[in-house]
């Protein structure tokens, strides 16, 4: 029956909060909290967590890049950043803590929604929040979120190029079964040099722009504006 006990959720993270009322807040979808307050029940969801648990993942996971990788450049050291916070390694991070078991969500979003790859994202930015806001110190989350990270680079490895059209690909699954097509709109330039210009059109409407030296750039281009449009990092 779910959601499942704090308690378990506790002992997969390895940290115990002092305060439940701020985790049971992070774990709080906000069609939970919408449905209890249709009730005249108090509930707080996770969405304040949320944006703070986007700066906290940030910086827990600059600082540990900058410090493993002395010898690479921004540029490189901000790929590398690109490719774990996005909405795919997120949701799988959250996946390897069976987290969507332990979310209070609305009856609307029970049948899927403990899969949703961007609810399971926002949920997992929340706990980071939670952690940091109940202990007082990031190293604390440092200490759950560093070797997560250190496995998901040994998985991918620590120079994957960030895929933008498979993340693109992977947030329309999740919110329904709309079709994504990728379409040529022009070129420019001599043979050798050739620039062109793509769109990316999700059902019939035009969602992103992108240009590049090949067809695969600039479909990557636009994917990324597609995926800021949507705000999905």
């Amino acid at each position: 029956m779910y959601p499942l006990e704090i308690s378990l959720l506790e002992s997969k993270i390895g940290y115990t909060f002092k305060d439940k009322n701020i985790i049971k807040t992070a774990l709080t979808h906000s069609s939970y909290a919408y449905e209890q307050k249709s009730h005249k029940i108090d509930a707080e969801c996770n969405e304040r967590l949320e944006f703070l648990g986007d700066s906290v993942l940030s910086l827990v996971v600059s600082e540990y890049l900058f410090e493993k990788y002395a010898t690479k450049a921004e540029g490189e050291l901000t790929k590398i950043r690109a490719s774990l916070v996005c909405t795919r390694s997120l949701s799988s991070f959250a996946n390897k803590i069976e987290l969507g078991s332990f979310l209070y969500l609305g009856k609307g979003e029970e049948q899927t929604g403990r899969t949703n790859v961007k609810i399971l994202e926002n949920a997992f930015e929340s706990l980071l929040a939670a952690i940091y806001v109940d202990s007082g110190k990031k190293e604390t989350v440092a200490k759950f979120l560093i070797p997560i990270i250190e496995e998901e680079i040994k998985t991918v490895g620590a120079d994957v190029n960030y895929d933008y059209k498979t993340s693109l690909q992977q947030f329309i699954q999740a919110i329904g079964n709309d079709r994504i097509q990728y379409v040529c709109v022009g070129e420019s330039g001599p043979d050798h040099n050739k620039i062109f210009e793509v769109v990316v059109k999700i059902n019939s409407n035009t969602v992103g722009t992108g240009t590049g030296k090949t067809k695969r750039e600039a479909e990557q281009m636009a994917a990324k504006e597609a995926l800021k449009l949507f705000d999905v990092k």
